[in-house]
């Protein structure tokens, strides 16, 4: 809860950002687009609205392309031969797969950090009662009317419906409860007529007015409008938001009139405008948040009479320029997009920015357990996901923080590959395997807390700090202090980050010594058979005695192709790594990869 709610509060203020660029975009251009296409780029605005609630990031346009690409790499696999490391011992995976942990205390969070979360949940219902008020309103409407019964303004309706092409029959009546013609109903539309202007028939005044409700008819804005409501109430505290929406209204009537203006001739301009003109003392913005209609604020009818007044019909040329700019403006949003998850909060991450993503349903592989499995095949430079939200959720990553911790000190020569035993103190451990000198290799095997622990301490601690930053592990948070740091603490990282740092450690993307990265590599060395090789390495968060978060991460190598994987599970107890291994040993099988 806390964690969501700093990353939806750094998401608002990124969906700010991108609202002001759209309306910067819109202010520089808005001469060069129509007032159909302005309204058209408020269609992107669902998109934006919708990132703080999706758990990897969505697909940007150079990720679409990827995805062509990447079939051609399918069809070449890669020779990604390893460079082998002595270990020192050759046991079976079932007994390399230790579960080794220290049990942390940790207090629950004060009130006051719910407090965010709490007031924007209570905010809710709030919108929603007025969403109720303006349905009853709708409802003493539907009861209060009676269909059309005037035969001239019927005979009229169903010229305008033929005039526009609509084969489905729209029923349309007549009230004295509103001053404002409206259009409702997205699965059952019907328009509403108030009784004064069929009392006070004028035939082109009329008709004009049909032809703009049928419009909205025409173009689903009834959809449009229940969307628009949606945003007001989960963002009903961001005032951008809020006034992003009004704008988009504004430009949804704008384009309903352009649509109407398409089907006029050029002398029935200056009429259809002073319709509205006749009409903008009379006809207040309806009260029913769930209608479209012809009315509107004095504001929006001003900005709808000067697109009256200079609207001219598109030639082809700017018809072309218009589709340029929308398309330029399209591709800035959606790569604009691909990044602000990442970015958004430190409590959740994404995949790389070209990655290209399936979707893996392993439900009947984690029982009682909430649990995610991330698998990326470096041939087909592909990932196979399960459970995306807690895949893009950053936790403690607990011993598998070891692997890098080993990396450091060697590259920072506090060991070295041919002599990295340091000197048990003496303290009673409650493993055995702990009460002992440690090599690498037996301190990674038996994920032995003190020796890298020893190493954290005697390492520059900014230098700890910038390393992490450098590597880009998760949130790279080291404010726990250097001996718990990584223990259900401050450091998190998402199961996401687990196989692409793995990944980059494998292909040695961070440019280190080489022997460094291989002897890391050979201490996770798990088991070996005919046609694969298993590393890994585990991970449990024992909170207040209870096993809550259990790691395994790794990967299988084989003669042609190497997949790197993390397997997480949650819960209130038994969620150790012991089962995170058994659960990922299973799914490698079922692969055919082990």
């Amino acid at each position: 809860m806390i964690s969501f709610s700093v990353h939806f509060l750094f998401c608002n203020l990124l969906i700010s950002m991108m609202i002001g660029f759209i309306l910067l975009a819109k202010k520089i251009l808005g001469k060069h687009l129509s007032g159909c296409c302005q309204y058209r780029i408020w269609f992107l605005l669902p998109i934006i609205l919708s990132l703080p609630f999706l758990s990897v990031r969505p697909a940007g346009l150079s990720q679409i392309m990827h995805w062509l690409h990447s079939m051609q790499a399918m069809l070449m696999p890669k020779n990604d031969a390893a460079v082998s490391f002595p270990v020192p011992n050759q046991l079976s995976a079932a007994d390399r797969i230790k579960d080794f942990g220290i049990s942390v205390t940790r207090d629950s969070a004060p009130f006051a950090a719910y407090l965010p979360f709490v007031l924007w949940v209570a905010g809710m219902p709030v919108m929603i009662l007025f969403m109720i008020q303006s349905k009853i309103r709708l409802h003493h409407l539907e009861q209060s009317a009676l269909p059309l019964q005037n035969p001239e303004v019927k005979l009229l309706y169903q010229k305008c419906m033929t005039e526009m092409q609509l084969q489905r029959t729209i029923p349309i009546y007549s009230t004295a409860f509103l001053r404002s013609p409206v259009m409702v109903g997205m699965f059952r539309p019907r328009i509403y007529l108030p009784i004064y202007l069929i009392s006070d028939f004028e035939e082109s005044d009329i008709r004009y007015i049909l032809l703009h409700e049928l419009q909205h008819y025409k173009h689903k804005d009834a959809f449009v409008n229940c969307l628009m409501n949606i945003a007001a109430i989960v963002y009903w505290f961001n005032p951008i938001v809020r006034y992003a929406l009004a704008q988009a209204r504004t430009d949804r009537e704008v384009a309903c009139d352009t649509f109407v203006l398409q089907m006029l001739d050029t002398s029935d301009y200056i009429d259809y405008g002073n319709t509205l003109l006749n009409f903008a003392q009379q006809i207040p913005q309806s009260p029913i948040s769930l209608a479209a209609g012809i009315g509107g604020s004095t504001k929006q009818i001003r900005k709808r009479i000067l697109n009256i007044a200079s609207y001219k019909p598109q030639t082809k040329q700017h018809k072309r320029k218009e589709r340029l700019i929308f398309a330029v403006l399209l591709v800035l949003i959606l790569e604009s997009t691909a990044y602000i998850p990442v970015f958004a909060s430190n409590t959740s991450a994404s995949l790389p920015k070209d990655a290209v993503i399936h979707t893996d349903d392993l439900s009947e592989f984690f029982a009682d357990y909430e649990g995610c499995f991330v698998l990326y095949d470096s041939n087909a430079d592909t990932w196979d996901i399960y459970n995306e939200t807690l895949a893009a959720k950053r936790l403690s990553p607990n011993s598998t923080y070891k692997i890098y911790s080993a990396l450091f000190a060697l590259e920072n020569q506090l060991i070295r590959p041919s002599a990295s035993t340091l000197t048990w103190n003496g303290q009673a451990y409650p493993f055995s395997a702990w009460n002992q000198d440690q090599t690498l290799a037996s301190a990674m095997q038996n994920s032995v807390n003190w020796y890298f622990q020893a190493l954290d301490q005697t390492a520059d601690f900014e230098a700890l700090k910038k390393f992490y930053k450098t590597i880009d592990y998760g949130n790279h948070d080291l404010s726990g202090g250097v001996s718990e740091f990584w223990l259900e603490s401050s450091l998190k990282i998402s199961a996401v980050e687990q196989v692409e740092l793995l990944r980059k450690l494998y292909t040695n993307e961070f440019q280190y010594d080489t022997h460094n990265v291989e002897a890391v590599k050979a201490s996770l060395k798990l088991s070996a058979s005919e046609n694969s090789v298993l590393y890994g390495k585990t991970g449990t968060g024992i909170v207040n005695g209870k096993n809550a978060n259990g790691w395994f991460i790794g990967y299988v190598e084989t003669d042609n192709n190497t997949w790197f994987f993390a397997t997480n599970i949650q819960g209130n107890d038994h969620a150790d790594s012991l089962s995170a291994g058994a659960i990922t040993r299973t799914i490698l099988k079922a692969k055919q990869l082990l």
